[in-house]
């Protein structure tokens, strides 16, 4: 077998039917990882296992709410019963609720806490738990947010959710560590994805204010994410990655 980056590793995606988390677990399949690939749609996730199975990848879908204790659990037991070990989460899934400050509603709230907050924290607790009982380490990556770093008009809510998430893989620093688990955020900017291309001016938007000069793709974003997964990135703990073609550096609102 050629060798690849991430050959023998099981890793777990999660909202992966389509943009950043389909490109991640495509291209972590295709250094040789088998992937378990979950999305909330259940179809979606079985299309997109399925488009990278056909290329040669190890690959099977999960559906599932992330933010339900039963998917969670669901989802860790499904790789250690299909593949015999946990050895990378990428815990993506997440939502993104807009709402102006004055009129932004607590059902709103209570579903994007839960989601991104309630979700990513106990995936990672279960998916880590697993880690620490094989005894070998691994590697966890939770996603974030530019919103998280820069104030972004009538994303007040969303922004805070993952500024918490930037936190927290600081704190689990001194939790994981000492397991030879290391743990860390990407922070993608704007990013080309099926939901963003549906504004006809957003290439055009991003391109002005953005310092490269274009929006980021969902390939810059999975190739930061394999590096942070790797064990070229094993000493790297705690620490929130941008990409976002310098953006947040000069801070230009697209409004």
């Amino acid at each position: 077998m050629q060798n690849k980056l991430f050959n023998n590793q099981v890793a777990i995606v999660t909202g992966a039917g389509v943009g950043i988390g389909f490109e991640v677990a495509r291209q972590l399949a295709d250094q040789g990882a088998k992937v378990i690939l979950n999305d909330i749609n259940s179809d979606l996730a079985i299309i997109a296992s399925q488009k990278i199975t056909e290329k040669g990848g190890i690959c099977k879908a999960y559906g599932g709410d992330i933010s339900e204790i039963k998917t969670i659990e669901g989802i860790v037991k499904f790789a250690v019963e299909n593949f015999g070990k946990l050895d990378i989460l990428i815990a993506n899934a997440g939502i993104t609720t807009f709402g102006n400050f004055w009129e932004y509603q607590p059902d709103s709230m209570l579903k994007l806490l839960q989601v991104n907050l309630f979700g990513t924290f106990f995936l990672t607790q279960v998916a880590t738990k697993q880690m620490v009982l094989q005894g070998h380490g691994g590697s966890v990556l939770l996603t974030s947010s530019v919103t998280a770093h820069a104030a972004h008009l009538n994303l007040a809510a969303y922004g805070m959710t993952k500024a918490a998430i930037d936190q927290l893989s600081k704190n689990l620093i001194v939790d994981l560590a000492p397991h030879q688990i290391n743990i860390n955020t990407i922070v993608p900017g704007a990013t080309l994805t099926e939901r963003t291309l549906e504004d006809e001016e957003y290439i055009k938007t991003w391109s002005r204010i953005t310092p490269s000069g274009r929006p980021a793709t969902v390939e810059d974003i999975a190739n930061a994410a394999l590096f942070l997964v790797s064990p070229l990135s094993r000493q790297i703990m705690g620490q929130n990655l941008v990409i976002d073609g310098g953006w947040v550096s000069v801070g230009v609102s697209p409004y």
